[in-house]
């Protein structure tokens, strides 16, 4: 009898966990039908997917939620960079930045308007632009930084570390650069100058980088105006080393990025990049060379030119599709024509 207990007891356990995970499968599977395959239009959809595609599905789902937590954690370092560089070197010393930030930092000089208000209110017209241009995920995580950083600028108080001028303009302009690098690099921005840059360099066929000039002249301008001239040059040392930052933080991208693509799923590739967003593609036909297997069949390669800031959600679609993928990007100084200046993102 007290042998047929234990085998009961057993049995039950085992029972027990048997149920729980398939509760635990039965809850992924729902998270993964209701998220990630929710708009795939699969034959056979009607009598469930496949064992296959869940755990295709289970596969992007993991990519997903670890390229969240990275971006999570860029977008923070990035706010507490940002953060330290105004508080313990631009603020006390009056000295102010390009951008957003800059005329944030210049009228609350002028005006004795906090910080962390203009912050949200300067940059919340750029949010919704970066929703028409951009797309949707960029405009949340954007606006989920901005405001992060004002509530940084607001509660956490970091101690004043100089007041050499020099020394004031170079690392306030580092830590700030660095902190907008990090933000962009998590797929969002701190400061939305750029998103305004972009969506001008679209309408009227210029150039990122000469609109951003002409921005911040500006904005040099009336920092030499209602404050000095001595305020301003410094100032345009803090932007410098912010800009200069900026461009090492994100590992030297420039505002466009030709990506060049080699995949067996080259066609799975394409169509995202066109239907999903929205950017023109080039196809050239390939050939590999001859390695252990001697010469292989012909292939396409996919080649588009992006804005950096739609580059964070590009890997992380190849890298769905396909992780074994070759992927080459170089920087393209600028583009004129195609798809890129002509059509917004698609969500």
């Amino acid at each position: 009898m007290q042998c047929f207990g234990i085998c009961s007891a057993l049995f039950a356990v085992e029972l027990s966990l048997t149920n729980h995970k398939k509760a635990m499968n039965s809850f992924l599977i729902k998270v993964i039908t209701r998220t990630i395959l929710r708009n795939k239009k699969m034959r056979g959809q009607q009598q469930g997917f496949s064992d296959f595609v869940l755990a295709k599905g289970f596969r992007e789902l993991r990519i997903n939620v670890v390229r969240l937590f990275k971006d999570f954690f860029l977008i923070s370092l990035g706010i507490a960079s940002a953060a330290f560089g105004l508080e313990s070197f631009l603020i006390p010393n009056s000295f102010i930045d390009g951008g957003a930030t800059g005329i944030s930092l210049l009228i609350t000089k002028l005006t004795g308007v906090p910080l962390y208000i203009l912050l949200v209110v300067i940059n919340l017209p750029f949010v919704f632009l970066g929703y028409i241009v951009i797309g949707q995920q960029f405009a949340i995580k954007t606006a989920l930084a901005i405001a992060g950083l004002a509530i940084c600028v607001a509660t956490v108080h970091f101690p004043e570390v100089t007041n050499d001028h020099l020394l004031v303009a170079v690392f306030g302009g580092f830590f700030l650069g660095a902190g907008i690098g990090l933000s962009v690099r998590g797929g969002a921005v701190i400061d939305g100058t750029e998103v305004l840059a972009i969506f001008l360099s679209r309408k009227f066929g210029t150039t990122i980088g000469d609109i951003i000039i002409m921005i911040n002249i500006v904005i040099f301008s009336a920092a030499a105006y209602f404050l000095s001239i001595e305020t301003a040059l410094y100032s345009m040392i803090t932007y410098l080393a912010a800009s200069k930052t900026l461009d090492f933080v994100i590992e030297g991208i420039d505002e466009y990025t030709g990506v060049t693509i080699i995949s067996v799923h080259s066609e799975e590739i394409r169509q995202m990049i066109v239907n999903e967003m929205g950017r023109g593609v080039t196809v050239y036909k390939g050939k590999r060379g001859y390695g252990k297997s001697g010469e292989t069949g012909d292939f396409d390669i996919i080649y588009t030119v992006i804005t950096r800031l739609e580059l964070n959600r590009l890997n992380t679609e190849i890298l769905t599709i396909d992780p074994n993928s070759f992927v080459v990007m170089s920087s393209v100084k600028d583009t004129k024509g195609g798809m890129i200046k002509k059509r917004s993102l698609k969500h």
